[in-house]
């Protein structure tokens, strides 16, 4: 997979090198160039490769700094909040396979907890998706998303084991622009365990995630869970922009 031309030169940088990463070009404990070569390599300054491998450091996939040449990690992929809208996104930009295959796609009366996420009312009905997520055909996730009847109607006419539900509804013309996240851990019930090959009971990483418009408008709620030796999230930010974090008590669901 080639890194999007359209992203700034050091996340091109990242992308290439996360893909050397996962294809096994380097592996555990590999030195990486150093930055004289890297910069040589893909024509880039010292600055795009410093911001790069510190990408790759905070995401756990390098190791070493402070003098000390950077090797490759021992990790499970790290998805960005950059990327935290798009699973399919987030496996090529790691350079994987993403995958999918739809359980259910239904309209149905939101149960309680999805009507109060989504702010409708105790009988307002949405399009209700359930599929599992691959990561090179492996069963990495396990997706619930419930979109209101604007967006989610458009998806029966859409094949949703082909790719991106949210790269569907953009070219729609859907707004999917704000995200809410919620992150925290859950046992696995008897669908998850069913489609990821696991034990009832098993802890799974979940982040549930409120999308709106820019104008603020509720479309989704979902409840995505993951297998934790699978994927894990990571944020970056810096001291001029920070970004918006919430720690918030767990509530009993």
């Amino acid at each position: 997979m080639s890194p999007n031309k359209n992203y700034p030169k050091h996340q091109q940088l990242a992308a290439d090198l996360r893909q050397r990463i996962a294809s096994g070009q380097w592996r555990e404990g590999d030195k990486l160039p150093s930055e004289s070569e890297l910069c040589a390599l893909v024509e880039a300054s010292r600055g795009t490769v410093r911001h790069a491998l510190a990408t790759l450091r905070s995401e756990g996939l390098i190791a070493g700094g402070q003098g000390k040449p950077p090797t490759v990690a021992h990790t499970v992929p790290s998805q960005s909040f950059s990327t935290f809208m798009s699973f399919t996104e987030w496996a090529q930009s790691i350079g994987r396979s993403p995958g999918q295959r739809t359980v259910e796609l239904a309209r149905r009366v939101a149960d309680s907890i999805v009507a109060e996420q989504m702010g409708l009312r105790a009988d307002e009905k949405v399009i209700q998706v359930l599929r599992l997520r691959l990561l090179d055909e492996t069963p990495a996730m396990v997706e619930r998303s419930n979109f209101a009847l604007e967006a989610g109607r458009l998806l029966f006419d859409f094949d949703s084991d082909s790719g991106s539900i949210f790269g569907y509804l953009r070219e729609q013309g859907v707004d999917l622009s704000r995200g809410r996240h919620t992150i925290d851990a859950v046992a696995a019930d008897e669908t998850d365990a069913e489609l990821l090959g696991v034990q009832v009971g098993t802890p799974l990483l979940r982040e549930r995630r409120i999308t709106s418009s820019r104008a603020g408008e509720i479309l989704e709620y979902s409840d995505d869970r993951y297998l934790p030796q699978l994927a894990n999230f990571s944020i970056e930010n810096t001291s001029e922009h920070r970004a918006a974090l919430t720690r918030v008590p767990n509530s009993v669901t």
